[in-house]
């Protein structure tokens, strides 16, 4: 079987390494264990090659032999349909997890995205703005709290769901966004003791790190 290949860029700023999104995907194919290989592309200077797999001059995506997919839900979901581990047989879990996919991607990762982006920025005043931002994120949170205070994963056992939610919130907890919410920070922190996430983001920081060397 030929490895599939992980694409992804040869550098970033020290700011966003550790959550550039092929780490979503490098976590999956651990928890799969799938032989895979990463590649690079260039950060500074995005050719029509890169956009010939990416329409956004983004990363990730994957090489699976004749296939190229970009968007990491959408790889996901790919990876799933190859191992149960990820997305089970079963008619009811698996539609519970595709479920689950589609509202970390859209009802929760549109809430903390556009916060996440604002917390970056470093800019602390309460503006307007910045309090619509808030108010969407709690919301959403507040209803995600109540759903993972009954349980340990999102469809019963851990699975694709699990990688994109978890890495959603991971990047709220960085800015200290689930303070609030200790049934969320406590979600983050049993996904994130998977030795499967230790090390597909230890890979990652090598990755960029390696590329950052003179």
């Amino acid at each position: 079987m030929t490895d599939l290949i992980l694409t992804t860029f040869d550098w970033v700023p020290e700011m966003p390494r550790g959550y550039v999104r092929d780490l979503r995907v490098r976590w999956a194919l651990e928890e799969a264990g799938m032989p895979y290989r990463v590649e690079s592309v260039p950060f500074r200077d995005r050719g029509t090659e890169h956009f010939s797999h990416q329409p956004f001059g983004q990363v990730p995506w994957l090489t699976d032999g004749d296939l190229s997919i970009f968007e990491s839900g959408a790889i996901l979901l790919h990876l799933g349909e190859r191992s149960e581990v990820l997305i089970p047989t079963d008619p009811r879990t698996r539609s519970d997890v595709i479920e689950w996919i589609f509202a970390a991607l859209n009802s929760v990762e549109m809430a903390s995205l556009p916060w996440s982006l604002f917390m970056f920025t470093g800019d602390t005043e309460e503006t307007p703005g910045r309090k619509m931002l808030d108010k969407f994120l709690d919301t959403r949170l507040q209803h995600l709290e109540a759903v993972l205070a009954g349980r340990e994963w999102l469809a019963g056992t851990f699975s694709v769901a699990d990688i994109l939610m978890a890495d959603v919130l991971r990047l709220v907890d960085r800015f200290d966004g689930l303070a609030n919410y200790p049934t969320c920070r406590g979600y983050v922190a049993r996904a994130t003791a998977r030795p499967s996430f230790v090390k597909a983001h230890a890979d990652q920081m090598t990755h960029f790190a390696a590329a950052a060397l003179p």
